[in-house]
């Protein structure tokens, strides 16, 4: 039995221009999915525990499609063992053993749909236990690599490497196409407020598409949150977060013209920049979940705390450490 443990993460810059080819500047946060794995004859039985949903186990066999058949909305099993169901796929491919049975415990504290990462660290998480566990230790670039294809399959074909490559290595990382490298970064001041929601983001993803395909105007406001990643790369390095949270705004307000924020996400972000936060923006595809915001004072997230349509605000630390074992 093999425990892996993976963090959430939050963008400083580039969500949906990322799947566009422009650069994004992810940082992994300590707030983690945990997956439990092991070894059974056969078949696959999952219990998801925490994913804000409703515990429940679930078995199945190779024969059941891609989906066990259980009586809940297809919705709840797409989130609660959908990514799980490919990164299992994944672990076998990787130990050659397409018949390996498993038992898969997910805890997790990232909430699901939030944009802070919860389906790219429970798939890093397990594809590392899952591997483990039949005796294989793949490296940190292949796990990152075969957890991208998950994302990639289950999200036919719109997401990016920079969710799944972040919450593997860890700390700040610079994703543009296929290019993949971890940045040096300052232990970061973040403060996140969390609405209780979740963006559909397949729906708020193919929404951008349209947009771009549609308005010339659209597609120049993508290639500008590029160019506000390449301005914040600097900002990064020279520790500035004045600077930093003037970006941020800028790429929130970008993101709002695509059509990607909600009243709750503008709320929190308007709350935090009136309590003096250098920056603030929405943070992963939108429509509800998660903002961002960058301030040391404990102002922020007491403002959070009592702007309407905000359910929680936390600080989060920035995590260095990426996917590791938890326990054997």
């Amino acid at each position: 039995m093999v425990t892996s443990s993976a963090p959430g993460k939050v963008y400083l810059f580039g969500e949906h221009a990322v799947v566009y080819g422009e650069p994004a500047v992810p940082c992994a946060i300590e707030r983690r999915a945990r997956v439990t794995v092991e070894e059974r004859a056969e078949g696959v039985r999952v219990h998801a525990g925490d994913l804000t949903l409703d515990g429940f186990t679930v078995e199945y066999d190779d024969a059941a499609a891609g989906h066990p058949d259980v009586d809940v909305p297809d919705s709840l099993v797409e989130a609660g063992v959908g990514y799980v169901n490919e990164a299992i796929s994944q672990a076998r491919d990787a130990a050659d053993d397409g018949t390996a049975g498993f038992d898969v415990t997910v805890d997790s504290e990232i909430p699901l749909g939030a944009g802070i990462g919860s389906s790219a660290a429970v798939v890093v998480a397990a594809i590392d236990a899952a591997t483990r566990e039949l005796g294989v230790e793949l490296s940190r670039e292949e796990l990152a690599d075969r957890a991208y294809r998950v994302e990639y399959t289950v999200q036919d074909g719109q997401a990016s490497r920079a969710d799944t490559f972040c919450s593997t290595m860890g700390g700040a990382v610079r994703v543009e196409g296929e290019d993949c490298r971890t940045l040096p970064a300052p232990d970061l001041p973040f403060v996140i407020g969390y609405d209780g929601g979740a963006g559909d983001t397949g729906a708020l993803v193919a929404g951008v598409r349209d947009l771009k395909e549609t308005y010339g105007f659209a597609a120049d406001t993508v290639a500008a949150i590029g160019d506000i990643v390449r301005r914040g790369e600097a900002a990064l390095a020279d520790g500035d977060v004045a600077e930093l949270g003037r970006l941020m705004d800028f790429n929130h307000g970008l993101l709002e013209a695509l059509g990607v924020s909600s009243r709750s996400l503008d709320a929190m972000v308007w709350a935090a920049r009136d309590a003096g936060a250098p920056g603030a923006k929405l943070t992963g595809a939108g429509g509800g979940g998660c903002v961002v915001a960058l301030d040391e004072t404990t102002e922020t997230a007491t403002a959070l705390e009592y702007t309407p349509g905000c359910q929680q605000a936390f600080r989060a630390e920035l995590d260095t450490d990426g996917v590791r074992v938890e326990g054997r």
